[in-house]
């Protein structure tokens, strides 16, 4: 069915039922994966743990033709297939936590190869401040050759993408859903230049729409791929310390710009400088950090 290993994971990628943890599992029954496609139903199924119904998804997409063809297509419509056992898989996302088995990206694909990514994220409803300190941040970034990586959500996210864009710099989003469902919607425009010029990166199929769960298991992929993550504003429950909280147990970075007392955006922010973030005025803080890591590379 398949000659190599890259081919049956991405096939396998695409079951129903096939989380991270069924395919490790897999993994480690057979690193070829070549037994999972041969294997009777009833000898496969003692290896995995699924209900009867969804284990029946899963060996029916198995051995689904139409997932074969489906496959095919991706090349001519310029998706990138990117599985973990591949040279251009993101070199800092391979040491985290449950690393994604396959990722699916458009656009510029070098731009992965690239160590000099911080990830920026923040609220959905921005105030004057918050887009004044991303005003301020991410010109001198993008001039320093940083890649701003971010999650394509509507407010700082967006932001952060289009002023990258507009600064002359290079910007990646990591979306939950595949890159054939944009969310939200009104970013598709924007998504369509990321994918003309820079990159959207997602750990689901091209056809998988984004579901709720999605959107913090892809926070893991933008503090992932990322040196540190920079918080613009954020309340005080938000993916964004969501986010943060991924970085630090990655061994990533973490960055808050802190704001006045009275805002509810600022209260995320000030609660993890209180808790030993770096407190960022401008983006000399970030760009020193770093300054000790690339002298030695």
């Amino acid at each position: 069915m398949y000659s190599s290993v890259r081919e049956r994971l991405i096939h396998l990628h695409h079951c129903r039922g096939a989380s991270w943890k069924t395919i490790h599992r897999l993994f480690r029954i057979d690193p070829t994966f070549a037994s999972v496609f041969t294997l009777p139903s009833s000898v496969l199924q003692t290896y995995i743990p699924l209900p009867l119904q969804r284990y029946s998804l899963f060996f029916k997409d198995l051995h689904s033709l139409h997932i074969q063809s489906m496959i095919k297509t991706y090349k001519d419509n310029h998706i990138h297939v990117i599985t973990i056992f591949d040279s251009d898989y993101p070199p800092l996302l391979k040491h985290i936590y449950e690393p994604p088995w396959v990722l699916y990206a458009k656009g510029d694909l070098h731009l992965l190869s690239s160590l000099k990514m911080i990830s920026i994220v923040g609220t959905r409803q921005p105030t004057k401040e918050g887009i004044k300190s991303l005003r301020r941040l991410i010109p001198p970034l993008v001039a320093d050759g940083w890649i701003i990586v971010s999650g394509l959500a509507a407010g700082i996210d967006t932001l952060a993408h289009e002023m990258a864009i507009q600064h002359g710099g290079n910007t990646i989003a990591v979306i939950a859903g595949g890159v054939n469902h944009i969310y939200p919607k009104q970013n598709q425009q924007l998504a369509n230049q990321l994918m003309d010029g820079h990159l959207v990166l997602s750990e689901h199929p091209p056809h998988v729409r984004p579901q709720k769960w999605h959107f913090p298991l892809r926070n893991r992929i933008i503090s992932g791929i990322s040196l540190g993550t920079v918080v613009v504003q954020a309340k005080e429950k938000s993916g964004s310390l969501i986010t943060a909280s991924l970085a630090l147990e990655q061994g990533r970075e973490v960055f808050a710009i802190p704001g006045p007392i009275f805002l509810e955006q600022s209260k995320g922010p000030n609660m993890l400088i209180q808790q030993g973030a770096k407190l960022v005025h401008s983006a000399n803080d970030i760009v020193e950090e770093f300054s000790c890591f690339f002298a030695k590379q």
